[in-house]
């Protein structure tokens, strides 16, 4: 199971460690505010109370094994730069970071984060769900409850036609679209709307519609 470390836990990093419990997820997180950390302990595997700023008390709580790692400081500029410095020293594997605005996020990237979120555009359950995707995919929110996403095709349907996988009456997701890599890399890969005998290639992406239920259920396929 992926290990994914939080680091703050105000509304928004409250909000992702509640979405990651209710998938059972393995997660530490780290907090200045003892109170907080003794309410969320619950919710996760660990919890801490340190100051992310210092590259000892991440080391000491295990961030330094997680898989992914969430940055989830909101006003305080200097310990969210400082937490993402101490998170690149740790050689965190996926490291994502909240942003306040845009020059924020250039520095956050500049840090060395992979991922900028900024939570005025970013839900914390769509994070929750890309973090716990065994392979990496896109969600982009349409309503409460349903996305659209771009996914890898499952291994279990590679080879098959959209006929001959049913993924619509096995799954309950609609495929909206296909992204297909040609032949010669130079040329701009081919976005189309599949038909019923549109075999998937293996390194095809497709956007599928559904709920977060269904799209998990064909993710895992």
């Amino acid at each position: 199971m992926r290990r994914i470390g939080i680091i703050g836990a105000g509304r928004f990093g409250t909000e992702l460690i509640r979405s990651l419990a209710a998938h059972g997820a393995d997660t530490l997180i780290i907090d200045s505010n003892r109170e907080v950390v003794k309410e969320l302990a619950q919710f996760v595997t660990k919890a801490v109370e340190g100051d992310a700023a210092n590259l000892r008390s991440l080391e000491q709580a295990g961030f330094k094994n997680c898989d992914s790692v969430v940055i989830a400081i909101g006003t305080n500029l200097e310990s969210s730069i400082m937490a993402t410095a101490n998170c690149k020293e740790l050689e965190i594997k996926h490291l994502v970071a909240r942003a306040n605005s845009d020059m924020h996020g250039k520095i956050l990237y500049r840090m060395g984060a992979d991922t900028v979120i900024y939570p005025n555009r970013d839900r914390a359950q769509r994070l929750a769900h890309t973090l716990l995707a065994r392979e990496s995919i896109d969600l982009y929110a349409i309503a409460e409850g349903f996305n659209i996403a771009e996914i890898n095709v499952p291994e279990g349907l590679r080879n098959k036609s959209l006929a001959q996988s049913a993924i619509r009456n096995r799954f309950g997701v609609t495929v909206l679209c296909i992204k297909r890599t040609m032949d010669d890399p130079t040329k701009p890969q081919h976005v189309f709307v599949p038909d019923a005998d549109e075999v998937m290639q293996p390194t095809d992406k497709l956007f599928v519609f559904g709920t977060d239920k269904q799209i998990d259920a064909i993710i895992k396929e």
